[in-house]
C-alpha cells in the first residue's frame, strides 16, 4: 500500500488519504464503512474524529501546523490497513456485496451452503447485552460474487419450495380423504389408497 504524503489545503488544514482497494471492499460501500470503523477503532480516542471515509477513500485531516502528528497518526492507519483484505466479512456486508436477503443468508448458513468463518461477539452501544453473529471469509465471498453459485442456490430453493408446497397440498388432501371429507380432485375418492401416487407419497414422507 502506498504511503500517503501530507498535503496542505488552504481552508481545511492538512490531510493524508488512502484509497481502499477492491480486494478489501469487494465493491461495497457498506464494507468500506466497516473497514473505516475497524481502522478508526485502532486510533487514539481523541483522534478518531479526524478520520473520515468517502467514496471508498479514508481521509485523515488535521489543522495546519500538525504535520508531525499527521505523520504519527498516519502510521497507525497504515498499520491498521495492513492485511485489511483478510478482515472477516460481517453479515450486513455480505448481504450488500452479494445482493442477498437476510433470510437467504440465514438459510444458506444453516444448511451449510454458506460456510462460516467463525463468530464475533460485540456489545451493543449503550447496552450491557452482547450479541454474537457469524462472519465470513472474504475470499469465499469473492468467489461467490464472481460466480453463478448464488443464482443456482436460488433456483434450487425455488424448486424445493414448490415441491414442499405440492407435498403439503397433497398431504392435506389425503388427510381430508381419511376423515371422509370431500377431496378437491377429479372423480370420487372413498379412501386414501385410491389417490394416484399414494404409495410413492407414503415412501416420501
Amino acid at each position: 500500500m502506498t504511503h500517503p504524503k501530507p498535503k496542505a489545503e488552504p481552508a481545511d488544514g492538512i490531510t493524508a488519504n488512502w484509497a481502499l482497494p477492491y480486494a478489501a471492499t469487494l465493491g461495497s460501500s457498506v464494507r468500506s464503512k466497516g473497514i473505516f470503523l475497524e481502522v478508526r477503532a485502532r486510533l487514539p480516542v481523541a483522534a478518531r474524529k479526524l478520520l473520515s471515509v468517502k467514496a471508498r477513500e479514508l481521509t485523515l485531516r488535521l489543522p495546519e501546523g500538525e504535520a508531525a502528528e499527521l505523520t504519527r497518526l498516519s502510521a497507525k492507519v497504515e498499520a491498521a490497513l495492513a492485511g485489511i483484505e483478510s478482515l472477516p466479512v460481517l453479515p450486513r456486508e455480505i448481504e450488500d456485496i452479494l445482493a442477498i436477503k437476510t433470510s437467504e443468508r440465514h438459510r444458506w448458513l444453516k444448511d451449510g451452503r454458506l460456510p462460516s468463518a467463525g463468530t464475533r461477539t460485540v456489545r451493543l452501544r449503550g447496552r450491557a447485552r452482547k450479541i454474537t453473529f457469524h462472519v465470513f471469509d472474504p475470499r469465499v465471498v469473492e468467489e461467490l460474487l464472481e460466480g453463478e453459485t448464488i443464482e443456482a442456490w436460488r433456483e434450487a430453493d425455488a424448486i424445493t419450495t414448490a415441491e414442499n408446497r405440492r407435498r403439503a397440498a397433497w398431504k392435506a388432501k389425503l388427510t381430508r380423504a381419511r376423515r371422509g371429507a370431500p377431496v378437491e380432485s377429479e372423480g370420487e375418492v372413498s379412501s386414501p389408497e385410491q389417490l394416484l401416487g399414494w404409495a410413492e407419497f407414503e415412501r416420501g414422507l
